[in-house]
């Protein structure tokens, strides 16, 4: 991998570009809800069990629970926004890459 030494200045000039910046932005409005709302329903389960354990223990089909069933759900939901993620990650790279290219030829110039 080449290496670039970009000044104080440079790194100032790159972080106030608007397309820099909208990249950044991107990536916040998808990791801050997605982080939000992992937390919130990977807390659910237990808080669930803690509060409601006779609805949580009742069974959905055969033995399993409402509690197991949730439980299998996290596991999806997990590989779900993982996938999500891994879509926009690739855009997020391929916009990241464009901004570098152009970055290296402005402050190589």
């Amino acid at each position: 991998m080449h290496q670039h030494h970009l000044t104080p200045s440079d790194w100032d000039a790159l972080a106030s570009d608007p397309e820099f910046r909208e990249l950044m932005a991107a990536r916040r409005r998808f990791v801050l809800p997605a982080t939000v709302f992992f937390a919130l329903f990977y807390l659910a389960l237990p808080i669930s069990i803690a509060l409601a354990p006779a609805a949580m223990s009742a069974p959905v089909i055969g033995p399993l629970t409402r509690a197991y069933a949730f439980a299998l759900a996290q596991f999806v939901t997990s590989w779900l926004l993982l996938a999500l993620y891994m879509r926009a990650a690739s855009r997020w790279d391929a916009h990241a890459a464009r901004i570098a290219e152009r970055a290296r030829t402005e402050f190589s110039a």
